[in-house]
C-alpha cells in the first residue's frame, strides 16, 4: 500500500432516489459515508441491486445525490468530478475506429494539441501492451486486448482516479489475473497517476488481490454493511495461506448476510427474484442429492467452477422454492427438495407451481391474470406491479425471471410477439 497523503474524494451521508413512472421516490442507496484516500485501491462489493454502480456514477459527479455530499479535495463537488478516468465492463469502444483511434478520441475531446495527442495515445499503448497494434480494429482484437484499449484511453488522460465498473468480466480467467496484476503495476508506479483506483467488483479473490480497502454493501436499499482493511503485502499470492483466510473472511461477511441462518418470517413480503434460470436451480438440487443432500457452499462453488457470487444467487432461488436450507456454510436439501429431486417430469412441475403459489408476487400475478375474461393481461400490467411492488429491483429483469419460472412450473405462459402473459392451460408454452 503506497503512503495515504489525504482524502481526494468523500461521500458524507449520500441518499439517492430513483423514480417510478408512477412518480414514487425509491431508495436506491442511503446513508453512504465514504472516503477515497490519495495513493490506495478501493473495491465496491455486493449482490446486485445493491448501488455499487449508483455510488460509482455519484462519486464521478454522473450523478447527483438527493441529500448528502460528495467532496473532491475538500470542496463540494459540483459537476463531472475533475480527473476521473473510467474503465467500462462492455469494453465500450468505437468498432469503426482502430486502437490508437479509440484512445485519442479522449484526447481530441479533451482539448489536446496534436503533439501532445499523439504522444499520449502512443505512451498509454505501450503501458498497456499493444504496441503493434496501433491499426488493429476491435473486432481484430481479443477480450483481453479490447480491455486494454479501454484501460489505455482511461490512462492517457492522466487521471488522478481510475474508476473501473467490474472491468474483467468480460475476459477469461487468465487474462483477468494478469490484467488485475498489470493495473496494480502501472497504479504502484511512483510520481504518476492514477493515484487511486475504485473498482467494482463481485469477484472476491479480485478485490482481495486488488484493493486496500473491501467495502462490503448490502442491498434494498445499499447500504455500507462493513469496510475491511486489507492488510497483505503486495505483490499478492493467490495460493498464499493470509490470502485465503481473507477470501474466507470475506465470504463469512456476505454469506451471513446473505444466506442468515435464521427462522424465515411469519409474515407475507415481496421478494426481489434472483436472475437464475430454473435449470440451474435443478442442477444444483441434483448435485446435492448425488452427494447425499447436502455439501458446504465453498466446496459447491470450487467443483461447480461457478463464481461464489454466482453460487450464492442460484441457492438463494433454490431457498425462495424451499427446495434447500442453508445452516451456516452449508446448502442442504430439503424435504421438499428431496421430494423434487426423486419426482418424475410432472411430479417436479407441480411440486415447483405449488412452491411458487407460496410467494406473493406469483400468487398476486396468477390471481390477477385469472380474474381476467380471457384470462391474460399485457405484460406492461405485470411490469407495474412489479415496479409498485419491488421499486429498488430492474423490472425487466425480475420480468423475465418470472416468466422463465413461471413456464417450467406450468404456471404462466408469455407470447413474445403478442407481449400478453397467461395462464398456462390457456395460453402458449
Amino acid at each position: 500500500m503506497k503512503t495515504e497523503l489525504g482524502p481526494l474524494l468523500e461521500a458524507k451521508g449520500v441518499v439517492h432516489n430513483f423514480k417510478l413512472p408512477t412518480g414514487i421516490p425509491f431508495c436506491a442507496v442511503e446513508n453512504i459515508n465514504l472516503t477515497i484516500g490519495t495513493d490506495e485501491v478501493v473495491a465496491l462489493l455486493g449482490p446486485s441491486g445493491c448501488g455499487k454502480s449508483t455510488i460509482l456514477r455519484i462519486l464521478a459527479g454522473l450523478i447527483t445525490p438527493v441529500r448528502g455530499e460528495v467532496l473532491y479535495h475538500g470542496q463540494p463537488l459540483h459537476g463531472l468530478t475533475p480527473g476521473v478516468g473510467m474503465v467500462f465492463q462492455g469494453f465500450a469502444l468505437y468498432p469503426w475506429m482502430t486502437v490508437l483511434e479509440n484512445v485519442q478520441t479522449v484526447l481530441n475531446a479533451a482539448g489536446l494539441s496534436e503533439a501532445q495527442v499523439q504522444n499520449r495515445s502512443q505512451d498509454t499503448i505501450r503501458t498497456v501492451g499493444l504496441a503493434g497494434f496501433e491499426n488493429s480494429y476491435p473486432r481484430e482484437l481479443s477480450g483481453g486486448m479490447k480491455q486494454r484499449v479501454g484501460i489505455a484511453r482511461a490512462l492517457s488522460i492522466d487521471p488522478e482516479i481510475l474508476f473501473m465498473d467490474e472491468p474483467f468480466s468480460q475476459v477469461d480467467a487468465l487474462t483477468a489475473e494478469s490484467l488485475r496484476a498489470e493495473v496494480i503495476d502501472i497504479w504502484s508506479a511512483t510520481g504518476r497517476n492514477p493515484s487511486s483506483i475504485v473498482i467494482v467488483s463481485h469477484d472476491i479473490k479480485e478485490v482481495v488481490y486488488m484493493a486496500d480497502r473491501i467495502v462490503v454493501l448490502s442491498a434494498n436499499p445499499g447500504r455500507i454493511l462493513k469496510i475491511i482493511d486489507n492488510t497483505l503485502l503486495r505483490p499478492r499470492d493467490y495460493r498464499s495461506a493470509d490470502f485465503l483466510a481473507l477470501v474466507d473472511q470475506v465470504h463469512e461477511i456476505i454469506t451471513g448476510y446473505e444466506m442468515p441462518d435464521v427462522p424465515e418470517a411469519e409474515y407475507d413480503i415481496y421478494e426481489p427474484l434472483p436472475e437464475v434460470g430454473s435449470n440451474q436451480v435443478v442442477g444444483l438440487v441434483e448435485y446435492l442429492d448425488a452427494r447425499g443432500g447436502k455439501d458446504d457452499i465453498f466446496r459447491i462453488a470450487a467443483e461447480t467452477r461457478k463464481e461464489f457470487g454466482e453460487v450464492i444467487v442460484i441457492v438463494k432461488a433454490a431457498e425462495m422454492l424451499d427446495l434447500v436450507d442453508t445452516p451456516k456454510r452449508s446448502v442442504v436439501l430439503s424435504p421438499t427438495g428431496h421430494r423434487f429431486v426423486k419426482g418424475n417430469v410432472s411430479e417436479r412441475k407441480q411440486i415447483w407451481k405449488d412452491q411458487l403459489l407460496k410467494h406473493r408476487l406469483f400468487r398476486e400475478v396468477y390471481q390477477t391474470i385469472e380474474r381476467q375474461p380471457h384470462k391474460e393481461v399485457d405484460k406492461d400490467l405485470i411490469l407495474e406491479k412489479i415496479a409498485i411492488a419491488l421499486p429498488a429491483e430492474n423490472w425487466d429483469k425480475i420480468f423475465l425471471t418470472l416468466i422463465r419460472w413461471a413456464r417450467f412450473g406450468e404456471l404462466l405462459a408469455y407470447d413474445e410477439t403478442t407481449e400478453k402473459v397467461s395462464l398456462a392451460e390457456v395460453g402458449v408454452l
